[in-house]
């Protein structure tokens, strides 16, 4: 991204409103915010300026934040609440001078969930207990009135790249068309590509049901909002503190899961709810997982496929389904497996709209901060616990993600180098030859042929 812009490139002044009493804050919380010192207000600062850059087509964190070296959020206080004054924001979120009314809904959803984690979640240096992590995921979600408690199951989570071809965009949009004419909502990680495509598709799937409520719920983080800015389909945003409880959020709330094609981020979703479905002590809960494609880019998912076997057994292909006969046998198959999630829960009596009862490791739930060190020490070894395996493989592609887009991690390999994973001789062979894979197709980043791997793959005899 250029740090360059022209004159009609940001609106100087605007002054808005939150329209919503949720979005109110207190005194004393404004009086935090003003502070622009403070790294509360640096966060919504950079999620704030991510938000208003809905739209873009670049993945680069770090080249927004320059970009917008003068981009500013003043507090102003009123009887009636507070106003937020911006200064040099991205023109593209005004039409005729007004922000647009998506666009400022996402604003102020981000204060709510800046703030609220701010004031309200608390984490000790040391690890909390499972229940503890799951609560805070639970309380994040109520506060955004993500949770609902009269809501049947109806949710699909579809995960995929946000650097995807032009036919696998189609594909994912035409998905969600599918799934929108039989009335289910969509929940995805908000951004481009395969995030956007099935919210759009079931846009159009629900207006030609004359669904006037359909959901269409956005799951970011900080770390990779500026990567991944919220689609204008969005209508329900939520911000989790990282990216295990992002993930965590998604597996809380999904009543079916479809993967589409992707590179590091759907990699390690993939071996996030493969970590979770393997547990013995879920092997009675009902969570079906789709990956899905067209026929022609079955390539994709077979390499997967291949990688996911020789690097967990055989065994992990019964806990995911490969379609490729097209959208409306994924929708139709989805569909089919939120009834089941339905009716298992009607008989335990569980919870429709939070799956309380699925057992999530504390290693999936406790935040990996990748860095040099922490990203040489994974054990990448063949002969490791597959349960174990599959979590530590969840940490390496967590990390890569990070050093592609997320600023601290891209800082990093630009200070150091990249990352080294080390495993053995097979598990770093598989290993390299997905990453790669992801590479050439252009998977990794907006930046196509300009990305440079911030990892390498060191394999020991």
């Amino acid at each position: 991204m250029s740090d360059t812009r022209h004159e009609m490139d940001v609106v100087k002044h605007a002054a808005i409103r939150p329209r919503h009493n949720l979005n109110l804050l207190s005194q004393q919380e404004v009086q935090t915010l003003m502070q622009s010192s403070d790294a509360v207000y640096q966060l919504f600062r950079a999620c704030a300026l991510a938000v208003l850059n809905t739209g873009s087509r670049s993945d680069d964190g770090i080249g927004l934040l320059d970009a917008y070296k003068d981009f500013d959020i003043q507090f102003l206080p009123q009887s009636r609440g507070f106003k937020l004054l911006l200064s040099n924001a991205p023109a593209e979120a005004f039409v005729d001078g007004k922000m647009i009314q998506g666009i400022q809904e996402h604003l102020f959803a981000t204060l709510r969930d800046v703030v609220y984690c701010h004031k309200y979640i608390r984490e000790p240096g040391q690890a909390l207990d499972s229940e503890a992590y799951t609560d805070i995921v639970f309380r994040i979600l109520r506060n955004a009135n993500i949770v609902r408690s009269n809501y049947i199951p109806n949710l699909v989570v579809c995960w995929g790249g946000h650097s995807i071809s032009r036919g696998e965009y189609d594909f994912s949009k035409e998905v969600g068309y599918q799934l929108g004419l039989r009335k289910l909502d969509v929940a995805t990680g908000c951004g481009i590509g395969a995030m956007k495509g099935p919210m759009k598709g079931a846009a159009l799937g629900h207006a030609k049901q004359q669904l006037k409520d359909g959901r269409y719920v956005g799951i970011s983080e900080p770390g990779i909002i500026a990567a991944e800015s919220p689609n204008a389909l969005v209508n329900e945003l939520v911000i989790l503190p990282d990216i295990e409880k992002r993930l965590e959020a998604f597996v809380r709330l999904a009543h079916a899961i479809i993967v589409f094609p992707g590179g590091a981020g759907t990699a390690e979703e993939v071996l996030y709810i493969l970590s979770i479905l393997m547990k013995e002590e879920n092997q009675h809960i009902q969570l079906p997982l789709f990956f899905a494609c067209a026929e022609k880019d079955k390539a994709y998912f077979q390499s997967l496929d291949t990688f996911l076997r020789e690097c967990l057994g055989n065994e992990v292909s019964k806990y995911y389904q490969i379609v490729t006969d097209g959208p409306e046998s994924v929708a139709k198959k989805a569909k089919l497996g939120v009834m089941k999630v339905h009716k298992q829960r009607r008989l335990l009596q569980q919870a429709y709209g939070f799956n309380w009862d699925v057992m999530i490791p504390q290693q999936l739930q406790q935040p990996f901060f990748p860095d040099h060190a922490s990203m040489a020490a994974l054990q990448l070894n063949s002969q490791t616990a597959k349960d174990q395996l599959c979590v530590n493989l969840r940490a390496a592609f967590s990390g890569i993600v990070a050093g592609n887009v997320k600023p601290e991690g891209v800082a990093q390999i630009q200070a150091h180098g990249p990352y080294k994973l080390n495993a053995d001789k097979k598990l770093g062979a598989l290993l390299n030859d997905l990453l790669l894979e992801f590479v050439q197709q252009g998977r990794m980043s907006l930046g196509g042929d300009s990305y440079k791997p911030c990892f390498e793959v060191s394999s020991a005899p």
